[in-house]
């Protein structure tokens, strides 16, 4: 049996696991199955089999895994008191973050190449020191329970570029840096259905008109979107614009009013009403908290 798993990474934009543990078979129930965004496995103790896309990876301790977006895999793990299967786990939704890798263009080269490219291999042994890695893990445990609604999209990311630097380091001392010319893989439809929103989310959705460019029925459209990611389309565009809008108040000096502009909401009121059912406070006092909190002046 194998199906799409929804995790609806709109609403919590990352998933995080640390030292997760399993250590008799009625409390894990490993089956195939795919999911929306990247998955990066760590595992830290257990002994068994992955299966990625139908080949088989032997399952060790040290060992850093990739799931691309709706990659089929299935973990198979022996399971005993005396050896139990502990594991981090750090998934999240690609588009929601590219442009906060923007400024650090070598790391960009990376979170591309792991989310749009063919991998090498998806899995690799023998990383060496993982201490310092597994110490950013662990103090970001600590960190996650204390994070408001309001400041998800800036820690994520914060914690998303220093994860994957020190992610990065690791598994290019295994396969080297992103080969050129880079092998692109085929997308999921999902996916497309993403890449279109990404472009289109500043303007009124039109589903017949989306449909009719992916080639496929408005309802099979929807239902789809919401099968494989568990969020319907018009919740994924008011995430998006939100977090656009984020983005703009944090970084820039535009009015808020302009800012609904440039996310495509044209009446500031009901832009401010919709940022405080999102983020629990309004645009004005989002803006006000980022410089209070950075000591700077609102300009």
């Amino acid at each position: 049996m194998s199906y799409i798993h929804t995790i609806n990474l709109w609403e919590v934009p990352l998933y995080f696991a640390y030292r997760r543990t399993n250590d008799t078979p009625e409390h894990y129930r490993g089956t195939f199955h795919a999911h929306q965004g990247i998955e990066i496995l760590i595992v830290h103790e257990g002994r068994g089999k992955l299966i990625i896309e139908q080949k088989s990876y032997d399952l060790a301790p040290g060992m850093l895994c990739i799931f691309q977006p709706y990659h089929l895999h299935h973990v198979q793990v022996e399971l005993s008191p005396e050896q139990p299967f502990i594991r981090t786990i750090v998934h999240f939704e690609p588009t929601l973050y590219e442009s906060y890798f923007d400024k650090w263009p070598v790391l960009q080269r990376f979170f591309k190449h792991i989310h749009t490219e063919s991998l090498p291999e998806p899995c690799i042994y023998h990383t060496g020191d993982i201490k310092p890695l597994d110490s950013l893990l662990s103090n970001w445990e600590i960190s996650v329970p204390l994070i408001a609604k309001s400041d998800y999209f800036e820690e994520f990311s914060l914690f998303l570029v220093t994860f994957l630097r020190a992610f990065k380091q690791l598994w290019e001392q295994q396969l080297g840096p992103p080969s050129t010319p880079k092998l692109l893989r085929k997308p999921h439809q999902a996916e497309r259905m993403l890449e279109w929103l990404n472009k289109h989310y500043k303007e009124p959705l039109r589903l017949e008109l989306m449909a009719s460019e992916l080639h496929l029925s408005p309802y099979h459209l929807s239902h789809l979107f919401k099968e494989c990611t568990g969020s319907s389309i018009s919740d994924y565009v008011a995430a998006k614009k939100m977090q656009q809008a984020i983005l703009l108040l944090t970084a820039s000096e535009l009015s808020i009013a302009r800012i609904g502009e440039e996310v495509g909401i044209t009446n500031s009121s009901y832009f401010c009403k919709m940022f405080k059912s999102q983020m629990g406070i309004t645009p004005h006092q989002y803006r006000k908290q980022f410089h209070h909190n950075l000591n700077l002046p609102l300009g």
